[in-house]
């Protein structure tokens, strides 16, 4: 999940996915709120799951994949 969420950010973004690690926060980045609900949404969207990040308290892309990973389980 981790790759997949890399790949879309580094896409999305415009940034090179070798800058992202899974310690890499958002705010690092430059990820926005609107970004954050963006991702969210697309994420749902492909996965087929509903994700609360405001809820969970993810910072990190790290954390994200992890919760993710929760939701599919």
């Amino acid at each position: 999940m981790f790759e997949k969420i890399v790949e879309y950010a580094s896409r999305q973004l415009e940034v090179n996915a070798a800058e992202i690690t899974r310690d890499t926060t958002f705010e690092s980045l430059g990820v926005d709120s609107l970004d954050i609900v963006e991702m969210t949404m697309d994420f749902e969207e492909k996965l087929g799951i509903e994700l609360d990040l405001e809820d969970a308290k993810i910072a990190t892309f790290g954390e994200l994949a992890d919760y993710i990973e929760t939701k599919l389980a």
